[in-house]
């Protein structure tokens, strides 16, 4: 987990399937986020230094939820979290079933239902998940697989709508060759208003599609939208 430190807002990052902080994508989209207020960075388990085996989003709600307790611990009054991809998935699912939400939420390439096909990108996925040689192949690129869900852990498309009144923004690129911008139009169709959505032109997907003025648009728009979801929550007392 990497910290960099600032008085008053954090981001709490989740990265996509097979990366980790260190990678070169994911470092940049890091230090971009960090001219804007504070960043904790996790390596979700099974991936990069983190222990564990990876449960492909299923379980890695707890590591996400253990970044927004430690940037509360540090005295950030305002804690987001942003995911890409498989990390969108978790956000948007961290954000609609655990107690101790952030005060926006940012998904950025999430998909909206599990086990997706469609694409070519999703199929050797499945591949790595799914046979043996692919698991030993997941395993080379640093990746720990834990065993198949013995539970289907609720789709972001089931609890979506659960988030609300907490900010949600989706960011989704138009040409997402994992899963297609259709993804994120039924996620903002279920969280029934409360979401805000972008489809970004020319756009692929997760870490490695973010431009330095598409990172700050996000951070803009998180901190504008904690802001009032902090303000609102002191009044209502939290």
């Amino acid at each position: 987990m990497a910290v960099r430190t600032h008085e008053d807002l954090a981001f709490v990052v989740g990265h996509g399937f097979t990366n980790h902080v260190r990678k070169p994508w994911v470092a940049r989209v890091l230090e971009r986020f960090a001219r804007h207020g504070g960043v904790v960075a996790l390596d979700f388990r099974g991936h990069g230094r983190s222990g564990g085996r990876s449960t492909v989003g299923g379980d890695e709600v707890h590591d996400l939820a253990a970044g927004v307790s430690l940037a509360r611990d540090l005295g950030y009054r305002r804690v987001v979290t942003v995911g890409f991809s498989m990390g969108a998935s978790i956000a948007l699912r961290h954000a609609a079933l655990h107690e101790d939400r952030p005060d926006a939420v940012a998904a950025v390439s999430s998909p909206s239902r599990w086990w997706v096909r469609e694409t070519a990108a999703m199929r050797r996925v499945h591949w790595l998940l799914e046979q043996p040689h692919g698991r030993l192949a997941a395993r080379a690129l640093g990746v720990r697989l834990g065993p198949p869900w013995a539970t289907v852990p609720e789709s972001p498309l089931e609890v979506v709508h659960r988030i609300a009144p907490t900010p949600l923004l989706i960011v989704h690129g138009e040409d997402d060759h994992y899963f297609g911008p259709a993804h994120a139009t039924a996620l903002h169709r279920a969280a029934g208003g409360n979401a805000e959505l972008w489809l970004e032109p020319g756009t692929r997907h997760a870490e490695s599609a973010m431009t330095p003025a598409l990172v700050d648009r996000i951070a803009t728009w998180l901190s504008g939208a904690s802001q009032r979801s902090a303000s609102e929550q002191s009044r209502r007392g939290r």
